[in-house]
């Protein structure tokens, strides 16, 4: 069915500095005045998996569980940003792409009006959430929610 791909993780957090030296500047503060602008939004990558300073590897050799691994590592990293006093609030986020176990295009599923449309409806079987990229994918869906198979002939009404 739907195969879900996580990458590129970053911790987001929104920052808003009062001196100078909340974005690393120091010895300035003699010279400078306060901060002036709003909160800013920042991402941060967290170090990859495989990176261990002295020796790096690909993430599949260094990890078992590549998602979870790289999940607590930026919670960690969120949780040790929120520690500071100008880091306001923060998130963990990653793309997401979801593709199918079957043919690996992209995993699309009708919508209820999509549904609704004969245009779209594979037979009179057609419901919301059917997957649209094989027929191997909609087989699955309906055996699984015990939704009368497509005909023979490929289902088309």
């Amino acid at each position: 069915m739907k195969i879900t791909h996580r990458d590129d993780w970053r911790v987001i957090v929104t920052i808003a500095p009062r001196n100078i030296s909340d974005f690393g500047f120091d010895g300035l503060g003699d010279i400078a005045g306060p901060v002036t602008s709003g909160p800013i939004e920042v991402a941060i990558a967290p170090r990859r998996l495989g990176d261990f300073g002295w020796v790096s590897m690909g993430d599949r050799l260094a990890s078992n569980d590549i998602d979870g691994d790289y999940q607590r590592r930026c919670e960690e990293l969120l949780a040790a940003l929120l520690k500071q006093p100008h880091v306001r609030e923060g998130r963990v986020a990653c793309a997401e792409t979801h593709t199918c176990s079957h043919c690996q295009l992209r995993w699309e599923v009708l919508t209820a009006e999509e549904a609704a449309d004969p245009a779209n409806q594979q037979d009179e079987h057609t419901v919301e959430g059917e997957p649209v990229c094989c027929e191997a994918a909609i087989t699955e869906f309906r055996a699984e929610r015990g939704i009368r198979a497509l005909a023979e002939t490929g289902g088309a009404a």
